[in-house]
């Protein structure tokens, strides 16, 4: 006899299906019509299924009128192609030293490959979307990063964002996908190498979305990095410079952290840490009570 919440089959009876579904409706309401910017890289990208289930989320929130805009790295796919022609990656405090090649290599990834392989799952899934990079309409505008370290070649900081075309896209019911390389300003007609995270964080800003996700390969906010339960499920903007201060948010964790109080800071009311290695994790947290990952938040 099957289970009062689950049957043997693993699947939930009409009962409990129809609690998740109630539990969901107000959300559905609160986010509809909303721009929600979802930074989307590092083995998230890399796992089919993952990936698949990443594209059905997106589905599924663009047709029930949730405004995604996803914004894409790709680094670990960088590498791959970089070691395929035999180019050592160097990195300087780490920043990926970006020369000539390597820029050729990254555009050619990002843009080419990742962003059109993205955009194709999305339409293999039902959904409309289109693929820019930074480049497209001038999204995004960089000057060469300066850094006490050394040179790091043709890695930029944003410090223009244009986002004419993505409403545009949002208003004609695109899901934009955005790959994060950029032109340079006045006259510079280089193009650089920009942070996937700090793009997506500041385009978040210049769209005024209602919600910023990094889905990372990390469950959020650890107090102990080797004990996933220990997370931090939700941390005020006015709390994270003191848990920065005394290491609980240390290491690679700090500019993530970063990008959501650069978000904050910008307007953005609620920014969040989920981990991209499990399925669903962005339904999940955008329709349930429960949550999942970190969420960094103004009072």
């Amino acid at each position: 006899m099957a289970d009062r919440a689950e049957r043997r089959d693993g699947a939930l009876d009409n009962e409990h299906w129809s609690d998740v579904l109630i539990q969901a409706l107000p959300y559905f309401k609160q986010w509809v019509g909303k721009i929600v910017v979802v930074k989307y890289g590092g083995n998230a990208m890399l796992n089919d299924e993952l990936k698949a289930a990443v594209m059905k989320d997106i589905v599924l929130l663009h047709t029930i009128g949730v405004n995604v805009v996803l914004v894409h790295g790709g680094g670990p796919e960088i590498n791959r192609m970089l070691d395929r022609i035999g180019k050592k990656s160097t990195f300087i405090n780490g920043l990926r030293y970006t020369d000539e090649e390597t820029m050729d290599i990254v555009q050619m990834v990002l843009t080419g490959k990742l962003n059109n392989e993205i955009v194709g799952m999305l339409l293999q899934e039902g959904g409309k979307a289109v693929g820019l990079s930074g480049v497209d309409d001038g999204l995004l505008r960089a000057r060469k990063k300066v850094a006490s370290e050394g040179d790091l070649g043709f890695v930029g900081d944003v410090v223009e964002v244009h986002p004419e075309i993505v409403r545009s896209l949002i208003e004609h019911d695109f899901i934009p996908v955005i790959s994060t390389v950029a032109l340079g300003t006045n006259g510079d007609m280089h193009c650089y190498n920009i942070n996937a995270d700090t793009a997506a964080a500041q385009i978040a800003v210049a769209l005024k979305a209602e919600k910023f996700v990094q889905l990372t390969n990390v469950p959020g906010v650890l107090t102990d990095t080797n004990d996933p339960s220990s997370i931090i499920t939700r941390i005020p903007f006015s709390a994270v410079a003191e848990l920065i201060a005394n290491g609980t948010i240390g290491g690679g964790m700090i500019p993530k952290v970063e990008c959501c109080t650069m978000a904050l800071l910008g307007g953005v009311p609620r920014t969040h840490i989920i981990d991209g290695r499990v399925p669903h994790s962005l339904l999940i947290e955008m329709f349930s009570d429960r949550g999942i990952g970190t969420m960094i938040f103004t009072e």
